[in-house]
């Protein structure tokens, strides 16, 4: 027995995805996902998706396993991705077309352009405390510039949900950051009751930002769908960036919005087939 995959990436964000629609369970255990998300002894990725049946009035259900096998909310590079997937497996790679996609954290609507780009509506940021979750704030408060001790320093800090938790600092050189030594220390700091995505974020002018990620479960990743949303939302909040934002990752470039008029972020993005292949069980 084999299971085949495909391999995509967003922007060096990369994720194994596996045609999963035969099943409400996951083709694999998040063991396997470790495995095969190894890039010396696997296929290499910052994930395993699968695309499960839909449920209600979604097309089709989001479950992944990140490289260390936990399990997010959803992921937004990720979801790009199985857009893209979805379009091959239904045999409409060339055209426009929009799925609804049940995840952990709602239903999020990802729309292909002919031209490949994949915009993404991502929902409504979430800003109070307890639906981050963290305890910087009382639970019904914004965490908004908010002091937090980390590694010996003082850092201040905004924190958004996208569905999965982030938090966001604004520094002077995002390249300078040691992201391998603060990241993981960021990530299980104690005021993060369920761990935390950190974005080191650099404002070049008000409609461009340049940010560095330290992905929860996943670790230092070339970008972040998720964290790009949730940045551009907390350079609002703090008044340092715009609405509409380009966000520089190491990986290449994302356009976010948060719109004024609906409350929603949209993030557009590519999304490439890299390879497919099968792995023997």
């Amino acid at each position: 027995m084999s299971i085949a995959f495909s391999k995509y990436q967003g922007l060096g964000n990369d994720f194994i995805l596996i045609d999963n629609r035969h099943s409400d369970t996951p083709a694999i255990e998040p063991d396997e996902a470790i495995m095969w998300c190894d890039r010396h002894f696997g296929i290499g990725g910052d994930g395993v998706i699968f695309v499960l049946p839909g449920t209600a009035d979604t097309d089709y259900t989001m479950r992944i396993f990140n490289s260390d096998g936990s399990e997010p909310e959803m992921c937004g590079n990720g979801i790009r991705c199985m857009a893209k997937f979805i379009a091959a497996l239904e045999g409409k790679i060339d055209e426009a077309v929009t799925y609804k996609i049940h995840t952990l954290a709602g239903i999020i609507t990802p729309e292909i352009f002919p031209e490949g780009q994949v915009r993404v509506d991502m929902g409504e940021p979430r800003l109070l405390a307890a639906e981050i979750p963290t305890t910087l704030a009382t639970p019904k408060d914004k965490v908004v510039d908010r002091s937090i001790e980390v590694d010996g320093k003082s850092w201040t800090v905004t924190c958004v949900s996208m569905g999965n938790p982030h938090c966001m600092t604004f520094v002077e050189d995002a390249n300078a950051i040691p992201l391998a030594t603060i990241g993981p220390k960021f990530e299980c700091h104690p005021v993060f009751t369920q761990k935390t995505n950190t974005e080191f974020v650099q404002v070049i002018r008000p409609d461009y930002l340049r940010m560095r990620v330290w992905e929860r479960g996943a670790g230092i990743t070339l970008a972040c769908g998720t964290g790009a949303c949730a940045t551009v939302v907390a350079g609002v909040l703090t008044g340092k960036s715009d609405r509409n934002c380009t966000v520089e990752l190491p990986g290449g470039c994302l356009y976010i919005e948060w719109s004024i008029e609906d409350n929603r972020v949209y993030m557009t993005g590519p999304a490439e087939l890299v390879f497919t292949g099968s792995v023997a069980q």
